[in-house]
């Protein structure tokens, strides 16, 4: 007998993430990761499956075990444990640490292992900032949303030698560097490194090259770091070519809002060459909420993800084309997760697909044929049942079409209360997946109610165009797509237009508090991660000025497009729900909302996490995400009763 998901149910979750593939491609490490309710905190250790099958095995215990990487020889793995570098052999025995909070280098990333393994490089904080210490800034970009203050410190290249434990700092500067990645020869790294006319402001970017040294010897000045060309101006993760002669970079040619690209950028300093120019989908390399994978190399051809309808999609590059092609996969299958591993033919990746958060699965890229290797959906929630989401295209006055989904028990009778989920971004999606994060869908698909959600302009996976179009027009090029397609529904007979109500988050959070001063179609509101003030918002997040040079057009739009401009005619009662560390949309923007909510005589209501970051909804405390989708629920279902 199965019933529906609870909100409750996050302490039953088990989702897998983060796996990579042993160099011969036999066995798949990846992290589960669960919510311990006493601790109220996540709680992740290392697993071993074999790639042709059979029972998970447990490695580490944890409890914050993170970012599993091979060894080139497969006899052991370096892996995150709150934050530090361990090292532990897969045939058993103790982790042996690495980095301290102490060394050179604390709060370490992930380990980039040298290709004869006996070093690995990572990248880390140069000097972590006491919270007790007085905030001194002279720049911009002091703070980071997740890291809070961190002043004039920034993230540098390091190498451990795994024998000795010994570090050297490869970069110094005022520069933040990451994601560092061996050359084939093992002699150099290359890396993301902040740079150009307009850092300060917007986080401009490129790829480096510095040479590396044999052997460490601390305190001996490291050799300077390379820029790779003048023509990549946004940098995300970087490949190697597989002779050694140019990097892979995922980024763009320009400051601009737009689809990130796949790019050759020779070292000799040449132009970059634009790869699959025709595909017009966004090459995705994986990030916290944007699922995708690292461009890698398999022999000549390059495995790529991009976003596709709402999923993230695995393609292939082939050496002879400039056309890639989609692996064949099953349908509604997406890519979960902020990585994807290839060795000896066979790709690792956690996926999602209608009725599961996460599993872990390879495909042969020779044969085409997918495996499924774990069942943690199946025996963490074995008597949970999934809504399905109905897919609707809808075609607005304008004559854009407005795709997306209905989600509802079938069985349920037409004419009852509808929910419009509005996603953030702007350029993120709705995916007919399985959703592990706005739990309050399942709560009240099962109490009757029915959910819409739409990839509206600005969505991404729907082509360049697309993406674009909600660039300088915040809410005015996008409202249309959200009021006409709840006036279908209401004309179809599936909803009453009396119980209608209106959530989103971050970007959903702007639209929601719009929407609301815009229209009079929603009786319950519920904005979170909110953006009301631009002007405001502008001083104070920790990328005020690129969203208002690059997504607002400039500061004279600032007003034009701000909520709180029209917040004089918003009627519906509002329940405002924000991280209060929030930094990349502070929590001012919620203050401001709440205060003229209430001055005006609109009940409103303002919940603040203590501690929550922006992504809170998605990694922060499990009775916060609880919290957050209960009210939700309950804010609606109260303020729409008929």
């Amino acid at each position: 007998m199965t019933q529906p998901l609870r909100i409750d149910d996050i302490f039953r979750f088990e989702i897998p993430g983060d796996p990579d593939l042993s160099p011969d491609g036999s066995r798949v490490a990846y992290v589960l990761t669960g919510q311990d309710e006493e601790q109220d905190a996540a709680a992740s250790a290392i697993y071993l499956v074999d790639a042709t099958g059979g029972a998970p095995r447990k490695l580490t215990n944890g409890p914050a075990d993170a970012a599993p990487r091979w060894s080139p020889d497969g006899t052991a793995l370096a892996f995150l444990r709150a934050g530090q570098l361990h090292l532990i052999r897969v045939d058993g025995g103790e982790a042996r640490q690495l980095t301290t909070e102490e060394s050179r280098a604390p709060g370490a990333g992930p380990a980039a292992w040298s290709p004869d393994g006996t070093r690995i490089a990572f990248s880390a904080l140069d000097a972590p900032r006491s919270p007790d210490a007085p905030v001194v800034v002279e720049e911009l970009h002091w703070k980071v949303d997740g890291a809070g203050v961190v002043g004039t410190a920034r993230t540098q290249i390091f190498v451990v030698d795994v024998a000795s434990g010994l570090i050297e700092q490869l970069t110094e500067g005022t520069d933040n560097c990451a994601a560092p990645v061996w050359s084939p020869d093992g002699t150099r790294l290359a890396f993301i490194g902040e740079s150009g006319p307009g850092l300060e402001h917007l986080r401009t970017s490129a790829p480096y090259v510095i040479d590396v040294r044999a052997d460490v010897e601390p305190g001996r000045p490291p050799a300077p770091p390379r820029r790779c060309g003048t023509g990549i101006a946004l940098t995300g993760p970087l490949s190697w070519y597989p002779d050694g002669s140019a990097l892979l970079v995922t980024g763009r040619t320009t400051v601009s809002v737009g689809h990130l690209n796949l790019l050759r950028q020779p070292l000799d300093g040449g132009a970059p060459a634009l790869l699959a120019a025709d595909q017009d989908r966004n090459v995705m390399p994986g990030g916290p909420g944007y699922p995708g994978a690292l461009a890698q190399f398999h022999g000549e051809d390059i495995l790529f993800a991009v976003r596709d309808r709402g999923s993230s999609r695995l393609c292939v590059l082939s050496a002879d084309s400039d056309r890639a092609r989609y692996l064949d996969l099953p349908q509604r299958l997406s890519v979960n997760g902020a990585k994807v591993s290839q060795a000896a033919g066979t790709v690792a990746f956690v996926y999602s697909d209608e009725s599961t958060f996460g599993e872990v699965g390879v495909v042969d890229l020779d044969s085409g044929k997918f495996r499924r290797l774990t069942r943690h959906m199946e025996t963490a929630l074995p008597d949970v049942r999934l809504p399905i989401c109905q897919d609707r295209a809808f075609t607005v006055s304008d004559g854009a079409v407005v795709p997306g989904w209905v989600i509802r028990d079938p069985a349920a009778p037409a004419g009852g209360p509808l929910l419009v989920d509005v996603h953030g971004g702007p350029h993120n999606a709705w995916s007919p997946q399985a959703d592990a994060v706005h739990l309050y869908h399942h709560e009240l698909v099962s109490q009757g109610w029915t959910i819409l959600v739409l990839n509206i302009r600005g969505s991404d996976g729907y082509g360049e165009a697309h993406y674009q179009a909600v660039v300088g027009g915040w809410g005015e090029a996008d409202e249309r797509d959200v009021l006409e397609p709840v006036a279908t529904l209401v004309q179809e007979g599936l909803v009453d237009p009396a119980r209608i109500a209106l959530t989103g988050y971050s970007y959903g959070g702007f639209m929601a508090c719009w929407l609301s001063a815009r229209s009079e179609v929603f009786a319950a509101v519920v904005p979170g991660g909110v953006v009301t003030d631009l002007r405001s918002m502008a001083g104070t997040s920790d990328e005020g000025q690129v969203i208002t040079e690059l997504e607002i057009g400039g500061a004279e739009m600032l007003e034009r497009l701000s909520p709180l401009t029209y917040v004089d005619a918003v009627r519906a009662p509002t329940l405002i729900l924000h991280g209060a560390a929030d930094d990349r949309c502070p929590p001012g923007q919620a203050e401001e909302w709440f205060q003229a909510l209430r001055i005006r005589g609109v009940q409103a209501q303002l919940v603040l996490y203590p501690g929550a970051s922006h992504l809170f909804i998605l990694n922060g405390r499990p009775s916060h995400r609880v919290d957050y989708c209960r009210r939700v629920a309950d804010w609606v279902i109260t303020r729409t009763a008929s």
